[in-house]
């Protein structure tokens, strides 16, 4: 942030603090409806009795991975990037709370060397590192992107950048594929899925894959990715795999592709697709400018652009057994996707037999413009155990928690931003990958946290203070 900004930013955090010492009252939608040049950062709503109250973990554009309270204090961090930042369960550590995965040592280039990272890590609370892989990767470089993963048995899932000749798409020419390995603790790879080698398997039609080939051979997505595969995560014990159906058996992996709009699940025995939602959705009520307006549950899943961060909500909690997913509802497609007049993202709940949405979170659900959330890029959202669901709004760096109708009872403006470089361009920014809920007991014996109240302000009299006149 530039430093004349700096004094204005401290303003409006202590006019959130005092906010903090009120009387608990009803919320009410006080957030900017745009993306303002000046705004509040840190906790803007906090409503303990309704939030589900953990840490929050996330890594920003200052090359630091934070760990905040509800409240907006940073309890811990550490001076590494994570795209995302993985803190590892005590029973994934060796019952070690507060071991963190990281990148190590980042190249350059786009969104300053994130995608050509070379060395990634586990780090203990105090940071000294514990575990490391780089130059046994692929070619000396890991080059992780979007996703990474720890497994019962120690072993650590990469989802990686993978270079190479895909005659089928641009012969003669290497170009970004992407690589899911499971590697050993002693930095061998114990398991190896590539993207490419399973290109029939998911759905795109042959207009699609020829755009795809223009593309390609003139340089367009050929460095990270060509699908940009930005989630990966092991589905997990649920109820359709108890019901007997081996497509959700808990050793297989979720992934979904960007930029072809795409879920799937990779058998992990076989390396193929044993499921897949899109990239041909059906059209009906969710055509584009009733999509994110949404119409009656359960329907059929209308098209999804551009998602993030799709899962199986975990056994236990409230939905087990559906996908959550961030619909960015952001450009994508082979062929592209038809994007409706509102710029707006929404959060869908989907039933993976049906391929219905059971559930749905867009602005509107918080009484708000539907455009007053969107994030074209990044972002995650995550169930909580209490039946609320986490969010992040990756592009403006800001995360909020909402309950099941959509009631705003947590909300936090991301403080750290730095210049960073957007397809040639210097941009300030606080944008942020994924937000990720870490239970009190993952952090170490002792560490602090805090449940005040926030109220936020009245926007329509909320005010900056001007300067005192000049007698």
């Amino acid at each position: 942030m530039t430093r004349s900004l700096l004094p204005l930013r401290q303003s409006l955090l202590a006019l959130a603090s005092l906010a903090s010492l009120a009387v608990w009252s009803s919320l009410t939608a006080t957030t900017a409806l745009a993306f303002p040049s000046v705004f509040p950062t840190g906790t803007t709503i906090y409503d303990p009795a309704k939030a589900y109250n953990s840490y929050v973990l996330f890594s920003s554009p200052d090359r630091k991975t934070h760990l905040i309270d509800l409240d907006g204090n940073e309890v811990h961090q550490w001076p590494y990037f994570g795209f995302p930042p993985l803190l590892l369960a005590p029973d994934l550590a060796g019952g070690k709370r507060g071991n963190l995965i990281v990148h190590l040592v980042d190249g350059e280039g786009q969104w300053n060397g994130i995608f050509n990272n070379k060395t990634i890590g586990e780090v203990d609370w105090d940071g000294r590192v514990v575990w490391q892989w780089g130059p046994q990767a692929p070619g000396g470089e890991v080059l992780q992107t979007h996703d990474i993963g720890r497994l019962a048995n120690g072993n650590t899932l990469v989802l990686a950048t993978y270079r190479h000749e895909i005659p089928s798409l641009v012969p003669g020419k290497v170009i970004g594929d992407q690589a899911i390995y499971e590697v050993t603790p002693k930095g061998e790879i114990a398991w190896k899925w590539v993207a490419s080698d399973h290109l029939k398997e998911f759905g795109i039609p042959e207009e699609g894959l020829t755009r795809l080939r223009k593309e390609l051979s003139q340089g367009i997505g050929v460095a990270d990715g060509f699908l940009t595969i930005n989630d990966m995560k092991v589905v997990g014990p649920n109820p359709l795999f108890d019901a007997g159906d081996a497509r959700f058996h808990p050793d297989n992996l979720i992934i979904d592709a960007r930029n072809a709009n795409f879920i799937a699940v990779i058998d992990k025995k076989t390396g193929k697709i044993a499921w897949r939602l899109g990239p041909d959705y059906v059209e009906g009520e969710g055509s584009p400018h009733k999509r994110v307006l949404g119409s009656k549950l359960p329907r059929p899943v209308d098209q999804l652009s551009g998602q993030h961060d799709a899962q199986i909500i975990p056994k236990g909690l409230p939905g087990e057994g559906h996908i959550l997913v961030f619909d960015n509802q952001g450009g994508a497609g082979y062929p592209p996707a038809a994007l409706g007049i509102f710029s707006a993202s929404r959060i869908l709940e989907i039933d993976p037999l049906k391929k219905e949405i059971v559930w749905q979170y867009t602005a509107a659900a918080s009484d708000r413009p539907i455009w007053a959330f969107h994030s074209s890029f990044i972002s995650s959202a995550r169930r909580l155990p209490n039946g609320n669901t986490l969010i992040d709004e990756g592009m403006n760096g800001r995360f909020f928690q909402i309950t099941p109708q959509g009631e705003i009872v947590w909300e936090y403006v991301s403080p750290y931003f730095a210049q960073v470089t957007l397809r040639g361009q210097e941009a300030l920014t606080n944008w942020v990958y994924r937000a990720i809920p870490i239970p009190y007991d993952w952090a170490p014996e002792g560490t602090p946290h805090s449940e005040k109240p926030v109220i936020p302000p009245d926007l329509a009299k909320f005010r900056v203070p001007a300067p005192a006149a000049t007698p």
